[in-house]
């Protein structure tokens, strides 16, 4: 190909991760360019749960693809929808990043000792009903607000004091590298709250019958962190829910072994199976195969 044309959000996470794939890319010989794309959750500033449709995120770059004006579209995986677009596949996934949440906090209003290091009854910011739902089970004593806007955006906020303690995902923050010496920074573990399904994680998106351009992401394809991907969005495809389905699913790969933990509805467990599939398969059961909510997908 004479240059590949990669979609991307113009968010500063985005364009960090549209970045890395044009350098990987460039590494390996070939000419990139980005292609910038606005997306209806960049538009549309209310809430989550009052917007409609799906992909709110990733919608407006995977048409970019099917209208050909792009080669390759680069997403947040946990932004996808479950269901997969017509027409478009997932060609590669790169390295994992740190799949954790994190809690920064003000420094008035740190309460160390506790999984949640904030202090009684503290306002914290996030828009994700997963999160929203298990820092209610969690922390009952928390108020919490509605977080908009990318991810700088989102922490001068905090400093602004419209929020005692806001959630982010590590991911974000650590490839941003955002000064947040003024504030705690505290990381969550699993175990206490339980990440999104491919948090962490690139999606690298192709048209799919374009075999000359799956073919250049052969080398940024990650198999380990694949599987892990395919294990909690295997479940997540279960419940045919899409980013705003109040799912944490956080899978490792160690030992010839997928090592599965969920968290549903207020109901957790930990599975293991030798394949993303049978972990995936596991997970539901044990959650007691739940229904899919109705505008989850």
């Amino acid at each position: 190909m004479s240059t590949v044309r990669i979609a991307t959000r113009g968010s500063d996470l985005a364009l960090w991760q549209a970045n890395f794939v044009k350098h990987a890319l460039e590494v390996l010989g070939h000419t990139v360019e980005l292609v910038l794309v606005e997306t209806q959750g960049d538009r549309d500033g209310r809430p989550f749960g009052e917007m409609t449709g799906q992909g709110f995120f990733t919608k407006a770059v995977q048409d970019a693809l099917l209208d050909d004006r792009a080669d390759v579209a680069v997403h947040s995986h946990k932004d996808l929808p479950s269901a997969t677009m017509p027409g478009l596949e997932i060609a590669a996934v790169p390295v994992r990043a740190n799949p954790r949440d994190v809690l920064l906090v003000r420094p008035g209003a740190i309460r160390q000792g506790d999984a949640l290091p904030v202090a009684e009854g503290a306002a914290v910011g996030t828009s994700a009903a997963r999160r929203r739902r298990q820092i209610a089970t969690l922390r009952p004593d928390l108020e919490l607000r509605e977080l908009r806007g990318n991810v700088p955006t989102r922490v001068q906020k905090l400093r602004d004091g419209h929020y005692d303690a806001i959630v982010l995902a590590a991911a974000g923050l650590e490839r941003l590298a955002l000064d947040l010496s003024d504030l705690h920074y505290a990381q969550i573990e699993p175990d206490v709250l339980v990440p999104a399904p491919a948090q962490g994680a690139l999606a690298l998106e192709v048209r799919r019958d374009a075999y000359d351009v799956a073919s250049l992401l052969t080398d940024l394809h990650d198999p380990f962190s694949y599987r892990t991907v395919a294990a909690e969005r295997g479940l997540m495809a279960m419940l045919q829910g899409g980013c705003q389905l109040a799912l944490g699913a956080h899978a490792e790969y160690f030992d010839g072994s997928v090592k599965l933990r969920a968290w549903y509805e207020g109901v957790g467990c930990q599975v293991e199976h030798p394949s993303a599939e049978g972990a995936a398969m596991l997970a539901y059961e044990a959650l007691g195969r739940p229904a899919p909510r109705q505008g989850t997908s």
